[in-house]
């Protein structure tokens, strides 16, 4: 009944009416739908499509409804440049939001500079690149993680009571992905590892079968793949047909429902900000963001629902975004900017900062495994899924 009679109350009826007629602010940004990265491209849809609908459903932003102009940047960087001159200086959009990937997002940051625009980004994988004032990361790395992540990867392999002496890496040329590998590559050098094998490709690549049979010549104690997207499970697949399993893989920025339904990704490690399990999901207020993102990713035959790196990251973005925006209580960018350089933002990741070099605060970054067909935290022990632990 209380319910109720607040569902008829005339002052949140007014409330209502007044945003539907109020002039919407208007995001423009772009999103791979199409190419090699629409697969994961379309997880940060959905989760950004969820967050302005709820936004909405709360008043929407400075009292005014958020419309979100979605273009396809087809995975391709150059393509991303001009469309973000067009959501500027065509559509007008009265903020931006990054597109999916570093290449991309380092061609939309250019054009945000030259026009004085705030930027928030959700998968710029090179910080060192960030030389824009108003960028603002939703990926939650910290300023270096070609040492920190590489660590954080081999203490959890340690941890686990293996003891890796050699080590294969072979990595696609994507800017981010091959800085994290060579990045790997001085780190485990460092920890004493012995490289059995250093190997790059070209992103786009689809032929794996030469890669693999050098991987299974090289035959060391860990694999670690620079892979984004699907060249994971292509190199699997791969290795596979000449009857090679590596002992330890881990897999940079694959696909992860793909690899959630392979076999041969049985056991793959790689890293994560969010997932779906506690004490991640102890946030009761997020309950509900999730709840929905499971339905509508199942409706759209999507190769896993679950709620996690790319998604969180994603939802980051837009918490970002929003939190600028209210404390500001602006659109005027620079306004955006100085408040979020000065505050800390609560995310579903956890609380950011942008009081570190290039607006990165702390790494973020955990190690996860996909163990019985779902990824589990395992590393740090304190954030690791109740009960489990890395299979080695």
């Amino acid at each position: 009944m209380v319910a109720a009679a607040m569902l008829a109350s005339p002052r949140l009826k007014t409330s209502a009416q007044t945003l539907a007629s109020a002039k919407p602010i208007r995001v423009g940004s772009s999103l791979s739908l199409t190419g090699p990265l629409s697969g994961t491209a379309a997880l940060h849809r959905l989760a950004g499509e969820i967050f302005v609908e709820q936004l909405n459903k709360k008043g929407g932003l400075l009292g005014r409804p958020v419309e979100w102009i979605i273009k396809d940047d087809q995975s391709k960087p150059d393509l991303t440049r001009n469309l973000y001159e067009e959501l500027i200086s065509g559509e007008h959009v009265d903020l931006l939001m990054g597109p999916y990937a570093t290449a991309n997002t380092l061609s939309a940051m250019g054009v945000a500079q030259r026009y004085g625009k705030v930027l928030v980004s959700n998968s710029f994988g090179i910080p060192s690149l960030a030389k824009y004032d108003m960028h603002f990361p939703g990926y939650v790395m910290g300023s270096d993680p070609g040492t920190t992540a590489p660590n954080t990867v081999l203490d959890a392999v340690l941890a686990a009571g293996a003891n890796p002496k050699t080590v294969t890496l072979v990595s696609s040329k994507f800017p981010s992905v091959i800085f994290m590998s060579v990045g790997a590559r001085e780190v485990f050098k460092r920890r004493g590892l012995k490289e059995s094998l250093w190997l790059e490709w070209d992103f786009g690549n689809k032929d794996f079968g030469a890669i693999a049979a050098r991987i299974k010549e090289a035959d060391a104690d860990f694999l670690w793949v620079g892979s984004i997207g699907p060249e994971s499970i292509q190199l699997l697949e791969a290795m596979d047909k000449i009857d090679y399993h590596p002992k330890l893989h881990f897999h940079l920025y694959p696909s992860p429902g793909p690899m959630a339904q392979s076999a041969l990704a049985a056991r793959a490690l790689t890293l994560t900000t969010f997932e779906q399990h506690l004490p991640f999901t102890s946030h009761t207020e997020y309950s509900q963001v999730i709840s929905t993102f499971n339905e509508r990713a199942g409706k759209a035959n999507f190769p896993d629902t679950v709620f996690e790196l790319q998604a969180a990251n994603a939802f980051t973005g837009w918490q970002i975004l929003q939190a600028g925006v209210v404390g500001a209580n602006s659109l005027e960018d620079r306004k955006i900017a100085n408040w979020l350089k000065a505050n800390k933002v609560d995310t579903i990741v956890g609380r950011v900062r942008f009081d570190g070099p290039n607006n990165y605060g702390d790494d973020f970054n955990r190690v996860k495994q996909l163990q019985a067909g779902k990824w589990v935290v395992i590393h740090p022990k304190e954030l690791a899924m109740p009960g489990s632990k890395m299979m080695v």
